[in-house]
């Protein structure tokens, strides 16, 4: 294995860095090419699905499959439990960790956002500075269709959260969620 450069050392790390670097975009192209492959592929493929995510994905557990369209930055920063399910039009932006458990079923048009840019310095910004917080989700967590989860956000085990929600902060285990921000309806 070759040595790794400057941008992609920060971003690992959590800090700033510039996803210009040339690094950083062939390893987002070669995720891209696996992706559009993936997304092509025909129902009936399922053998050359798993294969190809296996190749794109850090982890991908036994019994576990994603359904197309489903697009990402890295690939290899994304771990997938066992058995775990994620629908149409997912979208996982891994600059940083994304961490999903066993048995988590994810619904269509979910996109879990690692990716941050500075707030309050608009010149940092402008330059395309930017950082990522990881997200982790735990075992037997349901999310609707349509939920957005920022970064830096975990999921706790067993919790449900409700479709169109955005998740802005951590979620404890075995409750109900929703709302935007999402916010704790009740224990489960």
């Amino acid at each position: 294995m070759g040595r790794v450069g400057e941008h992609k050392q920060r971003m690992l790390r959590g800090e700033l860095y510039k996803d210009s670097d040339p690094e950083l975009v062939a390893e987002r192209r070669r995720a891209q090419s696996l992706c559009d492959e993936f997304n092509r592929t025909g129902p009936e493929e399922t053998t050359r699905r798993e294969q190809l995510l296996r190749q794109l994905l850090g982890k991908l557990g036994e019994g576990s499959w994603i359904m197309p369209r489903f697009q990402c930055d890295y690939g290899y920063l994304i771990e997938i439990g066992a058995n775990s399910f994620l629908n149409y039009d997912a979208i996982l932006l891994d600059c940083a960790p994304i961490t999903i458990g066993d048995d988590v079923s994810i619904g269509p048009r979910c996109q879990l956002l690692t990716a941050l840019h500075p707030m309050t310095d608009h010149e940092a910004r402008r330059q395309r500075w930017e950082s990522a917080a990881p997200i982790a989700i735990g075992d037997n967590v349901w999310f609707g269709g349509g939920v957005i989860v920022c970064p830096g956000v975990t999921v706790g085990a067993n919790t449900v959260v409700g479709a169109g929600s955005v998740v802005t902060r951590d979620l404890p285990d075995g409750v109900f969620a929703a709302g935007n921000p999402a916010r704790v309806i009740r224990s489960l």
